[in-house]
């Protein structure tokens, strides 16, 4: 409940006994009372809120030191002007106003009451003062309104360029292009002169189309209609997610903006999940590590950490996992963020901190749910890394992602996480480090040719495969994690145990005329 911080009673009555002290003539504490002293030059201004002031216990304020106050969004004009008040300070439990009266200040602490349960602190200025205050904020209130008004407009506007049928057709254009070229990302970017938008293809950036940069206020928001998002917001960044259809295609997409200095950056991620094989056969791995990795998902509980830098295919390759396992007798719940692929037979959650749904959250509440096998998206801190091991360790297999070069660095970033080296030694079973390629293409066999083949698009690549280095646990490997021995020295106990690494899983596929040396070089060159 709000209160006033003086007793109004005792207040008007030192105030009755000052002015009459004043002015013997007083007739008695009322607004009439005190204007008609200052009318008839009995009292100032000054010396009336001076008075006032003295008989409430409140510091006389310095009208010069005070700025025009920044309206709290609950406090419309409106208020203020009917009771004759301006906001001082205001914090979300207390409130000082500026008044040039103090009569009525029941009626004023009732209506702060009713509206913002706050404390309410009084301070006296000047009534000329006062009536500039709200005469300037009601200019600004005017301008704010007029702003809107043309925003609003300008949002009609937006709308019916975004409407226009060769607008509609140009988009259009742009995601049947990425389509056919088989994308993974659409990038839209407006310069000085023109709008570029490129595609993302096997993990590489090619322009696709340039347009004037008169039509990018109309591409734009096309796009975002389509995304749900604030079409006449360009000033700050913007996530939406939409679905597509093109025929049978059914695209699912994300859609992010931000403000750059030439307009905004327009980045569309496509996800079609029937164009994306979620088959561990299919990502790339040589008959031994694939053989090794089916074995090691096929345990009933521990960790699984799959890892690489962003864009290495690490989603695929989870998802892989959870559609092999994925059968009526397991629980599976995935926390996401976002949930790229929704998938049936999988409880997703994603992963919503505004509501206070963060990873740990999340998992936390994921294992009183009676789960066989948890997938969480992403390992980020100490918290997350204690819950999924705890998970791991009382029945549950935990399958996550955490961004290492390479295998035996996983090992590492836990530690440097703050976990306990028998923790991760006990419930960490295996790692897959991982990396994408472009294969060549089966048509050009990436020959430079007169006419530019159709299958590649004249890059000479089409589609990707995985390289990869899996690193699994055993004794030996956990009594050095134990003894927090180096990633250097896991490595080569993991090696002389007989695990490819990186960058011989990719040499083996140059032999093999999978990808280029080039390629493996561009993809892996830390390696």
């Amino acid at each position: 409940m709000s209160k006033l911080d003086i007793d109004l009673d005792a207040a008007l009555r030192m105030l009755t006994e000052k002015m009459r002290s004043r002015c013997p003539e007083y007739a008695g504490a009322s607004e009439s009372s005190d204007r008609k002293l200052v009318a008839d030059g009995k009292l100032t201004e000054a010396q009336l809120v001076e008075i006032y002031s003295n008989a409430f216990g409140v510091p006389v304020l310095d009208e010069e030191d005070i700025a025009l106050p920044e309206v709290p969004a609950d406090f419309p004009i409106a208020f203020f002007n009917a009771h004759e008040c301006v906001t001082l300070e205001f914090d979300g439990d207390d409130v000082t106003l500026m008044v040039a009266s103090p009569y009525g200040l029941g009626e004023l602490l009732y209506q702060v009451q009713m509206a913002w349960q706050c404390n309410v602190h009084i301070r006296f200025v000047r009534r000329p003062f006062l009536e500039r205050l709200l005469s300037r904020l009601q200019n600004v209130q005017d301008e704010q309104d007029e702003q809107k008004e043309q925003e609003a407009d300008d949002e009609n506007t937006l709308r019916t360029l975004a409407g226009e049928a060769r607008i509609v057709r140009l988009v259009n254009d742009i995601f049947t292009r990425a389509l056919e070229l088989g994308a993974s990302d659409i990038h839209i970017e407006p310069d000085e002169d023109s709008v570029t938008v490129r595609c993302r293809v096997d993990g590489v950036l090619t322009e696709i189309l340039s347009a004037p940069r008169n039509q990018f206020p109309a591409i734009a928001s096309r796009i975002k209609l389509l995304g749900g998002l604030n079409i006449a917001e360009s000033r700050l960044p913007q996530d939406g997610r939409t679905n597509v259809s093109f025929g049978r295609i059914q695209l699912d997409m994300r859609i992010s903006t931000i403000p750059i200095l030439t307009g905004e950056s327009i980045v569309l991620r496509l996800l079609n999940k029937e164009s994306v094989n979620f088959d561990l056969s299919q990502l790339g791995m040589s008959e031994a590590h694939l053989r090794q990795f089916e074995k090691l998902i096929r345990i009933p509980h521990g960790i699984i950490l799959v890892v690489g830098p962003t864009g290495s295919g690490k989603t695929t390759t989870l998802y892989s996992v959870i559609s092999q396992l994925n059968d009526s007798k397991k629980k599976i719940i995935t926390i996401e963020d976002p949930v790229e692929y929704r998938t049936r037979g999988l409880c997703q959650v994603q992963v919503n901190p505004k509501i206070g749904v963060t990873f740990a959250s999340g998992l936390r509440s994921i294992v009183r749910q009676d789960p066989d096998v948890i997938l969480v998206g992403e390992i980020r801190d100490k918290e997350t890394a204690d819950i999924a091991i705890n998970a791991a360790l009382t029945g549950h297999l935990v399958l996550s992602t955490l961004h290492t070069n390479d295998a035996v660095g996983a090992v590492t970033r836990l530690l440097d996480m703050g976990v306990e080296n028998f923790l991760v030694s006990s419930a960490l079973f295996g790692v897959l480090s991982q990396r994408l390629v472009r294969k060549i293409c089966p048509v050009c066999h990436g020959e430079k040719q007169a006419v530019k083949c159709r299958k590649c698009n004249g890059t000479g690549y089409k589609g990707r495969s995985g390289i990869f280095e899996l690193l699994i646990l055993d004794d030996e490997l956990r009594e050095a994690v134990n003894r927090n021995a180096s990633s250097g020295e896991l490595e080569k106990i993991a090696v002389r145990h007989g695990m490819i690494t990186l960058k011989e899983d990719g040499e083996a596929k140059v032999a093999a005329g999978v990808t280029t040396a080039d390629e493996l070089n561009r993809s892996a060159a830390e390696l």
